[in-house]
């Protein structure tokens, strides 16, 4: 790095919903950023996004090119690329490095690189996945309201007992595939008092049946039909480049970040679905929280070098 001042205020890494948004903020803020994306957001096999006011209906496509045409009318840099290593400079911010050798400076750094869904590796599953295998009733529930819905068990126990009783909000006919999940006495007395079948019966498939939307087929070839299939994922945060940066984490090895966003590393910010699961609109406001919090850490310093200048004039 060149010993003057980094050439951006901030680089955002990850150009979804939630990196948009920060990069949004900060233009109109009149900082120097600029946002680095690879171009594969986590909701690309949705067909839409729902529950995103004024943006309800809207493809993820067209609300990131919405949301890329208003940072690029405010002067903000959008950069098409991936970011494979991100390291401090010092007292001086971060250098960004990308996958073509190119190299960002800047002062601070928002990431927002998302997570990947691990599905169960069940043959049919991750070809429907976005389409009749959901994951999230509050994004995609209202669609198949008082429909047949099936949840399927997956590695993430926790999620998907708390899934299955929330899909039952949404259709009295809700059938449980625990697909290797365990119930205790308990678990399973929750889940006849609302109503909801359970099949302990192992999971084959998930297949096209007769017409209807999806189906799942059990080791003993019964074949259940249904308007869609839920299933708890495993989320994995995509946070690999922050790795040399010795970001805290919890104990369930999130990175452990404030209610800004920000990271035990001074300067740098995970927002959306790097710091946590969660809704489209949420990740959003999580960027323009984030990024209110970057301009008012380089604000401090501004005002700093402002004083030393004054009382040092050259």
């Amino acid at each position: 790095m060149p010993d003057n001042d980094p050439n951006h205020d901030v680089v955002i890494v990850g150009g979804g919903v939630g990196g948009l948004s920060a990069a949004l903020m900060l233009a109109r803020a009149r900082r120097r950023v600029t946002c680095v994306d690879a171009g594969s957001p986590r909701n690309t096999a949705a067909e839409h996004v729902h529950g995103f006011l004024s943006r309800d209906e809207a493809s993820p496509a067209e609300l990131l090119a919405g949301g890329a045409a208003e940072v690029r009318h405010y002067g903000g840099e959008l950069i098409t690329g991936t970011a494979r290593r991100i390291a401090g400079d010092g007292n001086r911010g971060f250098v960004v490095e990308l996958d073509d050798r190119r190299r960002l400076t800047a002062r601070a750094v928002i990431a927002a690189t998302g997570l990947r869904d691990e599905l169960p590796p069940i043959p049919g599953l991750a070809a429907r996945w976005g389409h009749t295998v959901l994951h999230c009733p509050y994004c995609h529930g209202f669609e198949v309201r008082d429909a047949p819905l099936i949840v399927l068990g997956g590695q993430n126990r926790p999620f998907t007992l708390h899934q299955v009783q929330l899909v039952r909000q949404w259709s009295a006919a809700v059938v449980f595939a625990t697909n290797g999940i365990e119930l205790d006495g308990n678990e399973r007395e929750r889940l006849t008092a609302r109503g909801i079948e359970v099949i302990d019966t192992p999971v084959t498939a998930v297949i096209d049946h007769d017409r209807t939307p999806v189906a799942v087929e059990f080791a003993d070839h019964r074949v259940l039909p249904g308007a869609a299939v839920f299933v708890g994922p495993r989320f994995l945060p995509r946070d690999e480049v922050l790795t040399e940066l010795g970001c805290t984490r919890e104990a369930s090895g999130a990175l452990a970040v404030d209610a800004t966003g920000q990271t035990s590393v001074t300067g740098l910010w995970a927002v959306g679905n790097l710091a946590r699961d969660t809704q489209a609109i949420v990740s959003a406001a999580s960027g323009v929280t984030a990024a209110i919090a970057a301009n008012h850490h380089l604000l401090a310093h501004d005002i700093d070098r402002a004083v030393t200048e004054h009382r040092s004039p050259v």
